[in-house]
């Protein structure tokens, strides 16, 4: 009988570790291990991860480079959306989790794989969006999740290792640390306690002493893409990869976030992202200055009804390319720069320029106006107020009855 081709998605960690070896001794399974460096890794990180993968019997090892994917396909409609979940949190593990499992799933029609497998527990939301991306890529292909199947514990996971011969160095913090282009979350720890602050301590680029000095970078979009960085060209990988370094710095861009999981309940992480606070800061700030009221409000709608299934792992749904195209559209005219104030532990967004600016030559706000006459503006003034004040005599003359 034929061995069943099994594509793994792996980490390198002691869930995936176990998925290899319960794969082999219990299906039997000939198993290819896939990595997908969405931003997490460094290159003896991806090294070791390829070698444990040889060392635990993979046929094979992919290692898949997903950083200017995510960047182009992800966060350039977070950005262009001012997409913060709960208005805070900039969707960092959503944006890379669907990627994975979709190059993994590559990988599987590459192979002509049986089945596929990802590590995941039953108790998070990433679960559920490496499944809804199998099965909407993957239609009769069979997903193998063991860790959510078989309930166990991380110890008895480190013992069935241990008995295999496999040791899995155990972890030194009580914090489970996420990290990813588009930023790192932290959970486990105080992130369970509502009530508890996350320590400094369980971000893992703590900044010592945060320079006491402020320092000012500009960063220039077109059509609400950053494109520069203080006037280079930068692309989108090395744009985010400088802005997370000049954040870490200078401590910018800790937050927590609470809010609702996939499965209905509360959750609550603390993130460290600098990068996308900051660019979807200096994008919203300059949209204010050529986008329409109604463009906006529209636009940020969608944005929000498009952050939430790309957080619960409805990323193919076909009203996401529809929501995507019309963010596009409003896009346009966001061509211009913005200018950020950095100092340690805050950030602000000080100034926008563009030529599409719907400021110049209109009016000085709160004093002279070239385009109308003060009676025209008094009867705008009074036309505007009208329907209250309709009401409000509607209202008073019944009173009186």
């Amino acid at each position: 009988m034929k061995k069943p081709t099994i594509v793994l998605a792996f980490s390198g960690g002691l869930d995936t570790t176990f998925c290899v070896l319960w794969l082999k001794k219990e299906l039997g399974a000939d198993v290819i291990t896939a990595t997908v460096d969405t931003g997490g890794f460094s290159p003896e990180e991806l090294a070791a991860i390829a070698k444990r993968s040889k060392d635990l019997g993979a046929v094979k090892h992919y290692a898949l480079d997903g950083r200017a994917e995510v960047f182009s396909r992800f966060a350039v409609p977070l950005i262009q959306g001012n997409i913060l979940r709960g208005r805070v949190y900039p969707l960092s593990v959503a944006a890379e989790r669907v990627l994975q499992a979709e190059l993994v799933a590559r990988v599987a029609k590459e192979v002509k794989a049986d089945g596929v497998c990802h590590g995941s527990t039953g108790a998070g939301n990433d679960q559920v969006r490496f499944d809804a991306v199998f099965q909407v890529l993957l239609p009769g292909v069979k997903v193998h999740t063991p860790i959510r199947d078989l309930g166990l514990s991380r110890q008895q996971e480190t013992d069935y290792l241990a008995a295999e011969g496999v040791a899995v160095p155990a972890k030194t913090t009580a914090y489970s640390v996420n990290a990813g282009l588009w930023g790192t979350t932290v959970g486990g720890g105080a992130t369970h306690d509502p009530w508890a602050e996350i320590p400094d301590s369980a971000f893992p680029s703590l900044s010592a002493k945060p320079p006491t000095e402020e320092t000012e970078i500009v960063v220039g979009f077109v059509k609400g893409v950053p494109t520069s960085l203080n006037g280079t060209a930068t692309e989108g990988v090395d744009l985010v990869g400088a802005l997370h370094a000049l954040g870490r710095k200078y401590a910018v861009g800790r937050g927590v976030h609470m809010g609702d999981t996939i499965l209905g309940i509360k959750g609550r992480i603390g993130f460290e992202a600098p990068a996308p606070l900051m660019l979807i800061a200096a994008h919203n700030e300059l949209e204010k200055l050529v986008l329409t009221r109604w463009q906006s409000f529209w636009k940020n709608q969608a944005g929000e009804f498009y952050g939430q299934m790309l957080h619960e792992g409805l990323y193919f749904d076909p009203v996401m390319r529809d929501i995507e195209a019309m963010i596009k559209s409003s896009q346009e005219t966001v061509t211009g720069e913005a200018r950020i104030r950095i100092r340690a532990g805050h950030f602000d967004v000080t100034g926008v320029k563009s030529p599409f600016s719907m400021i110049a030559g209109a009016a000085t706000y709160g004093e002279t106006s070239k385009l109308w006459t003060g009676d025209e503006a008094a009867g705008f003034a009074k036309l505007h107020a009208l329907p209250m004040t309709l009401a409000a005599r509607a209202r008073a003359e019944k009173a009186t009855i």
